[in-house]
This record gives structure tokens, C-alpha cells and sequence, in this order.
């Protein structure tokens, strides 16, 4: 196979592992922030012992999270010396600092105070764990705002001046907040939303299943519900201003989304098709008149450019125009999953224990939905982008290293099987975790509390 595909498809399959943990880890420490929050503000015994309970056991699940993102990092950033040797030297003195400000910012902050959320408290003071917690939170948010700042550079850059082939800055604040940036950021920290929430209700339901859930379980669902409910509608507006936003910087993308290869005015929105790049039709159509100008141009007569006014320079149509498709249907089915339980657990007066099992068997098969939706919008973002790297200035072959392709097929084929390893031992970890109750006696828990958690009951059914 020709050694540039084998490089991105190396790339592709370090971005898909690496991504699953940020995807979590970004909204999970504002999440944990919020529990430590309530846990100080309670008033009641239980109701303090639960914040707690909930606190500590996602903790180590943010712990766990935030090790293997950091471990699948540096080995995604290796390969822009082993794999792409000519994107460093192209765009080196603007991905460098970006990527630094990144560790100097990001990494030093999460990995330094998360030792004090881990194993500080009842050894600092309340309020300097919860600064700690804060900080850890902030370090998340920040990492996800230089990496994106990089990647929507990418996609739309700007402040730059080229100079002997190479890029360099001529203003960092049009560099960092170039157009895409914006939307993207929003988008990805409400997709972290969306993939936190449906975690915490999966692993929740799944305890409430398995009768091995203590009563700070339905404290915890009730917030991935809350969270789900409020981080779905917000996306899709979200995602509206970022399509026209593309459409506007990357029209060439949009209409691979779209299927569209002729230039069209009340462009249909395509339910179902198999595009076809070699014939440059789509086949088995299924679409509904006018609704894709509609959504893009907020006019059933707009215009939208088809793919055939970018001979050469637009991405492979099919896995973008699917990848897409994954990425909105999974989103209305997490919309749907949490207004429905939210409206149920409202209708039962907030008691878990009347929860139906057939709900609670859909929320823990969502546990994951959040990583399906995520990198099925990666996916649109980084295929979106080819054939270049720096979109309409640096072509990905252009800079990619002379490495033998059987080289990159054999480290290809370990990265794949060592990932799959490491998630499998990811969710066994999280399995171990859900089903085996806390047994601890917290160290300064309210006064005639029970030193072990109480199984919550439905009707006998939980025991």
C-alpha cells in the first residue's frame, strides 16, 4: 500500500484512541468540580456522604482517563518526526509554540494538582481542595483551547507569512483566533459535554442494574441526565454556525457532507446515499427537496457549490459523507434518550427506585454513545481537510517522511492491536469500578452515618 495512505491511516488510528479520553476528561473535571461543590454545600448527613461518595469514585475514573490521554499524546506527537517529518519544517514555528503553550499551561496544571484531588483531601483544607479541583478543571479547558487552536489553524489559517517555504507568525491573536476556532472550541467542549454525561448515566443505570449501586448512583444520573438534556439542543445550534461557518471557509467539505457535485441552487438534504468518487455520482439516493440549502443558507433556493469546482482538491467523498451522518444521528438519539429520561425520572417525583429496567438497560448500551458521535466528527473535521494539511496551502503528501511502507504497516498493525488492548482494559477497569461497591469508611463523614454504603433498592429487585 502506498506509504503516505499508511502514514495517515497511522495517524488516523493514534488520533481515534487519543481522542476518547480528552473527550471525557474536558467536561469530567468540571463534572467532579460541581460534586465537591455540592458535597461542601450540603446540609444533610446522607446528602454530604453521597456528594462525596460520587466525587471520590469519578475521580479516580477522571485519574484513570487522564493517563491514558497523556500516554496516547506523546505518541501521537512522535509521529510528526517519524511519519511527517516536512510539517515541522513547513509549520514548525507555529505548531511548536502552539503545542508548548499547550504543555506549559495544560499539562503542568492538570498533572500537578490532580495529586492533590486524588490524595489530598482531609490533608489540605476543604477550600485548598477545592481550588485544586478548580485548577485541574481550568487545565482540561486549556488544553482543549491550544489544541484546537492549532488544528482550526489548520483547517483556516491565518497571521502568518511564508517566507522561503516556511510559515511564520505576523500575529499570534489572528493565529489562535482564526475564523474556525470559535466554532470548533464550543463544538468540541459540548461534544465533551454530551460524552461525559452519557458516562455518567451508563455507568449509573448500569449499577442500579446490577443491584450494586449506593444512593449517591441516582445523584449521579440525575446529572448526566440534567447535563445531556441541556448539551444536546445547545449542540446542534452549536453545530448550525459552525456549518455555515465552514461552508463560508471550506466549501469544498461541505459539499462532500453534502454529496453534492454539481453546483446547486435548492439543494436537497440526502438522507441515504453511496457516493461514488470515480463515477462522481451518488448512488440509491434518498433525499428530502431543498432542506440541505435550507439548513446551510437559511434559503430553500440558496446556492450551494457542488464538488466538481474543485478538481483535484477536495476530500474522498464517501467516508466523510457517512462519518457525518453517524455524527447527527448519534446526536438525536442522545437528545431523545436524555428529554425522555429526564421527563420519566420527573414523572416518578425524582425516585430512581420506579425507574423501568428497559430505560435503564438503554442508558447503560449509551454509556458510549458520546465516543461514537466524537470521532465520527473528527472524522468529518480531519478527512474534511484533505488532500492538504494546511487546507489550500500545504498538501499532505507534500510533507510526509520517505519512511518504507512496510515500515509503517508493522508499527501500524502494533499501535492498532495495542490500543485495542488498552481499551479493552479501559472499560474492564471501568466495569471493576462500577460493580464493586465502595466499602470504605470515609475519614470524617457526618456523625451516624453507616461506615458502608447502602445498596439502593427497587422494590427488592436491588439488594
Amino acid at each position: 500500500m502506498d506509504a503516505v495512505f499508511l502514514a495517515r491511516m497511522q495517524f488516523a488510528a493514534n488520533v481515534t484512541f487519543h481522542i476518547l479520553f480528552p473527550s471525557i476528561s474536558i467536561a469530567l473535571g468540571w463534572v467532579l468540580l460541581f460534586f465537591r461543590f455540592k458535597h461542601l454545600r450540603a446540609t444533610g448527613p446522607q446528602q454530604k456522604l453521597d456528594w462525596l461518595r460520587a466525587y471520590r469514585q469519578w475521580t479516580k475514573v477522571f485519574a484513570l482517563t487522564f493517563a491514558l490521554g497523556v500516554v496516547s499524546g506523546v505518541t501521537m506527537s512522535f509521529q510528526f518526526g517519524t511519519n511527517w517529518p516536512g510539517y515541522m519544517e513547513r509549520v514548525g514555528n507555529i505548531a511548536g509554540p502552539l503545542l508548548g503553550y499547550e504543555v506549559l499551561t495544560a499539562f503542568f496544571l492538570e498533572a500537578g494538582f490532580l495529586g492533590v484531588m486524588l490524595f489530598g483531601h482531609r490533608r489540605v483544607g476543604e477550600m485548598v481542595h477545592l481550588g485544586a479541583t478548580v485548577l485541574v478543571a481550568f487545565g482540561t479547558l486549556m488544553s482543549a483551547f491550544w489544541i484546537l487552536a492549532l488544528n482550526s489553524w489548520m483547517q483556516t489559517p491565518a497571521g502568518y507569512d511564508i517566507v522561503n517555504g516556511q510559515f511564520h507568525a505576523r500575529n499570534w491573536l489572528e493565529i489562535v483566533f482564526n475564523p474556525s476556532f470559535p466554532y470548533r472550541l464550543v463544538h468540541m467542549i459540548l461534544a465533551s459535554a454530551l460524552t461525559c454525561a452519557f458516562l455518567l448515566i451508563g455507568v449509573s443505570a448500569w449499577q442500579l442494574l446490577k443491584g450494586v449501586a449506593v444512593t449517591s448512583a441516582s445523584r449521579v444520573l440525575r446529572t448526566g441526565l440534567i447535563l445531556a438534556a441541556l448539551a444536546a439542543p445547545a449542540q446542534m445550534v452549536a453545530g448550525d454556525f459552525h456549518g455555515i461557518n465552514t461552508l463560508k471557509h471550506q466549501p469544498q467539505k461541505i459539499a462532500a457532507v453534502e454529496g453534492i457535485w454539481e453546483t446547486t441552487r435548492g439543494a436537497p438534504l440526502l438522507l441515504f446515499a453511496i457516493p461514488d468518487d470515480a463515477a462522481r455520482t451518488n448512488h440509491f439516493e434518498l433525499a428530502v427537496p431543498k432542506l440541505a440549502s435550507l439548513i446551510l443558507r437559511h434559503d430553500p433556493e440558496g446556492e450551494l457549490r457542488g464538488l466538481n469546482e474543485f478538481p483535484s482538491a477536495h476530500p474522498p467523498v464517501l467516508p466523510l459523507f457517512w462519518s457525518f451522518r453517524i455524527m447527527v444521528g448519534t446526536g438525536i438519539l442522545m437528545l431523545l434518550v436524555s428529554w425522555i429520561g429526564l421527563w420519566r425520572h420527573w414523572r416518578d417525583g425524582w425516585d430512581f427506585a420506579k425507574m423501568p429496567r428497559s430505560l435503564l438497560r438503554i442508558f447503560a448500551g449509551m454509556t458510549f454513545s458520546g465516543w461514537v458521535a466524537t470521532i465520527a466528527g473528527w472524522y468529518v473535521t480531519e478527512i474534511g481537510r484533505q488532500p492538504f494539511i494546511v487546507s489550500g496551502l500545504v498538501r499532505t503528501a507534500d510533507v510526509a517522511s520517505r519512511v518504507p511502507s512496510s515500515s509503517i504497516a508493522v508499527t501500524l498493525s502494533l499501535y492498532i492491536a495495542l490500543y485495542l488492548a488498552l481499551l479493552a482494559a479501559y472499560i474492564g477497569v471501568l466495569k471493576y469500578m462500577a460493580e464493586t461497591a465502595d466499602k470504605k469508611s470515609y475519614a470524617g463523614a457526618p456523625a451516624g452515618l453507616p461506615g458502608e454504603p447502602q445498596p439502593y433498592r427497587r422494590e427488592g429487585e436491588f439488594a
